[in-house]
């Protein structure tokens, strides 16, 4: 029988079976690798690690250090732990244990240090050696920092450009680009300044200078750089509380220095990069073993898009593993969605297309989903206006209309007064929302009580002096007429008669009696007359004086209780009739307000302070004219910020008058002494003060049963 006739005479089953056991006899079975011992000594000063393999490694494992707690972590994929135990304590140099870990199929070796120190790697058949670089102690001034990287190109090439610039947190970059991503860089802080060495490197003569950025608002004050045989120098000058950090992506070489700003509000200083930091040094390694390495570095699941491909080059030290993670989603254009503690990395084209179709599945279910009818109770909010709230306000029209409502397009709401209840009809998940919106809303509101007092004060003297000056001739047989009236001694003396055909009359040749104070007190007199019988003459001189001081005041104290930002209003006084015209020409009689009004609006801030927005009105009676009585109108209205408790004065009004008069008789007045009986005079002083206390109380919500 031949082949083909075999082959047809054979069942399904014979033949599925044959081919797996062509197929598995075709796969060449490889025995797996495995470490098998690992051991730590100093060989010539220099501390020496080894890990014996059971085969030779087709390439180096993927390696990164820790700063603090220092330690030097190499991943071995495809290799498992044949040593039977995971740690292998050392206390040798800088070397204090060895652990080896293993997860799946992977083993990972983790050097525990003392300090962070740089490290070297080769392979020696099937044993990889790690050599650690010893520890400096040199003087504080100068840091002993490990090289970042180390030249891989032995040719010398020129560096292409340097920039600065400053970023959005107030850090100082220094962006550095180099020929090749091959160049090996050495930074290291030396005192107050960051010195960073361009490895086999030349530099252009248009990139010799020293540019001085202290007008960039950064801790970067200078940064100078220069040529030092075959490496190129950068000196870097910061100021203040700062801390750096370099990173290269490809040929961009960049050193970030940082301030530093203490708040005591918050629970973790410095930037806004809070991860663990770390170094990493690849050269063209693919961005899906680097979220691979960030991973275990940082215990999260990172699930990644089959779209990320690509590599990168990559040197990072004494950086936030959160930062790394940043910069290597920006440089290949990566976006990353946090949940738990998982990430999703994809790129932000892929990220934004899937959260679009999300958003509009979401929403043709709501489409679908059935309604239902939820009654909500009011407590301390009006049914009606929560209503008026959750239907919001439309704008717009056609497909440019948008609603500011909770609800959904289907949803509906209707206030019932009486109840004070609301009936919402919606989905399930806008019914959800409505109930934590009234449970913010449908609370009692705080209480302000607001005192206000307005002081006025007032302070008046005055003082008048003036005299009378007459006389006269007493005629044989006249008569002496002496007078007594209230305002003192008036004498008077006078007759009259007729010689030939002249008549003479006594009387007042100066009269400038002391003027009435504007209070309307009137002054009092003093006379006294002088006669002469031999020569029938007579002189009468009368002096009036007066003086007055008041003093007074007046304290007007309204107070209101409001609820938090409610308009309250007390005033009170009086209402005054006067008349009005109107157009048939008849006269009708209207009222106008002379009254003590506090018109507040009280807004309590979270801090617990009080925001007053006030009208104060202090109205009286004035004087009486002919079209009725004039209002005295005092008012302030104003905005104030007042502490809880607290007395404020919002505004006053000081009124000083000061008159001074004198009315004599010309050049008789200017004589010294005597021209005194020729004058009056009076002076006038009157101070009126106003001023207005606030003084806001929040009441305490009062918590009990009846």
């Amino acid at each position: 029988m031949n082949k083909q006739n075999q082959w047809a005479a054979m069942s399904m089953v014979q033949r599925i079976f044959l081919v797996f056991s062509l197929l598995l006899g075709a796969v060449p079975v490889h025995a797996q690798n495995s470490i098998e011992s690992v051991s730590g000594s100093i060989q010539g000063g220099q501390e020496v690690i080894r890990i014996d393999l059971a085969q030779p490694l087709t390439a180096d494992p993927v390696a990164f250090l820790i700063q603090s707690p220092a330690r030097i972590a190499l991943d071995f994929p495809g290799v498992s732990n044949a040593m039977g135990r995971s740690t292998v304590p050392v206390n040798q140099g800088n070397l204090q244990s060895i652990s080896v870990l293993q997860a799946a199929t992977r083993s990972r070796v983790v050097l525990n240090l003392k300090q962070a120190t740089a490290y070297k790697t080769q392979m020696e058949g099937k044993t990889l050696v790690v050599v650690l670089a010893p520890v400096a102690s040199t003087a504080p001034a100068a840091t002993a920092m490990p090289v970042f990287a180390e030249a891989r190109n032995a040719d010398t090439l020129p560096l292409k450009d340097l920039d600065f610039r400053r970023g959005a947190d107030g850090s100082g970059r220094v962006i550095v680009t180099l020929p090749n991503n091959q160049v090996g860089v050495d930074i290291r802080q030396q005192g107050q300044s960051l010195v960073v060495e361009f490895l086999r490197s030349t530099l252009p003569e248009g990139l010799r200078r020293r540019l001085d950025v202290t007008d960039f608002g950064t801790p970067v004050q200078t940064v100078a750089i220069f040529q030092t045989g075959d490496r190129v120098r950068m000196v870097i000058e910061p100021k203040g509380q700062w801390e750096h950090s370099a990173y290269q992506s490809d040929e961009q070489f960049v050193v970030e220095v940082k301030p530093l700003k203490a708040d005591p509000a918050k629970l973790t200083q410095g930037p806004g990069y809070k991860g663990q930091k770390l170094s990493l040094n690849f050269q063209n390694i693919e961005v899906r073993s680097l979220l691979q390495v960030i991973a275990d570095f940082t215990n999260f699941n990172i699930v990644t898009s089959d779209s990320v491909s690509g590599s990168v080059t990559l040197r990072l030290q004494d950086v936030p593993w959160d930062q790394a993670l940043d910069l290597i989603l920006q440089s290949k254009g990566l976006g990353m969605r946090k949940n738990g503690n998982v990430l999703w990395i994809a790129p932000k084209d892929e990220i934004a297309a899937r959260e679009k179709l999300e958003l509009e599945s979401v929403a043709a279910l709501q489409g679908l989903e059935p309604l239902r009818t939820q009654s909500f109770q009011m407590n301390y909010t009006k049914a009606v206006d929560v209503a008026v709230q959750l239907k919001g306000v439309t704008t717009g029209s056609g497909s440019t209309a948008r609603s500011t409502s909770i609800l959904s397009s289907r949803g509906s709401v209707i206030a019932e007064p009486r109840t004070n209840q609301i009936f919402v009809t919606d989905i399930a998940s806008s019914l959800e929302q409505v109930q934590q919106l009234l449970a913010k809303i449908d609370i009692p509101v705080r209480q302000v009580l607001i005192e206000a007092r307005i002081v006025e004060a007032s302070d008046t003297f005055g003082k008048s002096l003036g005299v009378k000056l007459g006389g006269g001739i007493n005629p044989a047989g006249g008569v002496q007429v002496l007078s007594v009236d209230g305002s003192g001694v008036n004498a008077t003396i006078g007759s009259s008669y007729t010689a030939g055909s002249a008549t003479t009359t006594s009387g007042n040749f100066v009269n400038l009696p002391a003027p009435a104070l504007s209070t309307g007190q009137a002054a009092g007199t003093f006379a006294v007359s002088l006669f002469n019988a031999a020569a029938n003459r007579f002189l009468n001189l009368e002096i009036s004086a007066l003086e007055a001081d008041g003093k007074g005041k007046v304290v007007s104290s309204p107070r209101v209780v409001t609820a938090d930002q409610t308009k309250a209003l007390i005033e009170q006084g009086e209402e005054l009739p006067y008349q009005i015209a109107t157009s048939s020409g008849a006269t009708s009689i209207a009222f106008r307000k002379a009254n003590l009004k506090l018109e507040v609006t009280p807004q309590i801030t979270p801090e617990g302070s009080i925001i007053l927005t006030l009208d104060v009105n202090k109205d009286t009676v004035g004087r009486s004219t002919t079209a009725g009585f004039a209002i005295d109108t005092k008012h302030i209205q104003t905005q104030v910020l007042v502490e809880n408790g607290g007395t404020v004065v919002i505004g006053g009004i000081f009124e000083l008058t000061e008159a001074d008069n004198e009315t004599r008789v010309p050049l008789l007045g200017d004589l010294p002494a005597i021209g005194n009986l020729f004058k009056s005079r009076s002076r006038t002083s009157s101070k009126k003060e106003m001023l207005v206390f606030i003084t806001p109380k929040m009441i305490a919500e009062r918590i009990g049963t009846r």
